[in-house]
């Protein structure tokens, strides 16, 4: 499911380059981040590079970041976390059942953070971060990418289901905070 999970945010991310170019006005700069991010061509934010992704996840919706480009910490968050559970530097992975459960339900409770934090955190003057949508009538509404999403979270469900873990209802957290996977 990794390459799958992958191409998902590469588009995800695109998409949200697309709706938000206040972060990253330059599309030179945008097609760069993107291929730092998911094709290993050097990161424009090299002090990330070490930094585990619940840390950088929580700084994308944070009220102040160092990073002016929201979109990049987003989505380099996302695939740092998918790819310590999936690819962790200390074993060799054949098969998403060897991935461990614990592991996997972390995933799945960061990506659903991100989930209902794209739908709500707003900036000093009451806009979303990131807007994905077209506006309507009573501003923008962030449901743009909630297929992508979903895609994901059903693979990483599977994932779970087949490693005998419990549906994610029951162990999805509504907390604020993200999770560290610790492998």
């Amino acid at each position: 499911h990794l390459e799958e999970h992958l191409k998902e945010l590469e588009e995800f991310t695109r998409r949200l380059y697309a709706k938000n170019p206040k972060y990253e006005p330059d599309p030179k700069a945008r097609e760069a981040n993107i291929q730092g991010i998911f094709h290993d061509a050097a990161l424009p934010y090299p002090c990330y590079r070490k930094i585990p992704s619940h840390q950088i996840l929580t700084e994308a919706f944070a009220e102040k970041i160092q990073c002016p480009d929201r979109v990049f910490l987003l989505s380099l968050g996302l695939v740092k976390s998918i790819r310590e559970t999936y690819q962790p530097e200390d074993k060799v992975i054949l098969s998403s059942l060897q991935v461990p459960l614990e592991s996997l339900q972390k995933l799945y409770v960061n990506i659903s953070q991100v989930n209902w934090r794209l739908k709500v955190y707003r900036d000093g003057a009451g806009r979303l971060l990131f807007c994905t949508n077209e506006a309507g009538d009573h501003g923008y509404i962030n449901m743009g990418y909630e297929v992508i999403m979903t895609r994901i979270l059903t693979r990483v469900t599977d994932d779970i289901y087949l490693r005998g873990g419990s549906p994610p209802k029951f162990i999805f957290n509504m907390s604020t905070v993200f999770l560290a996977i610790v492998l």
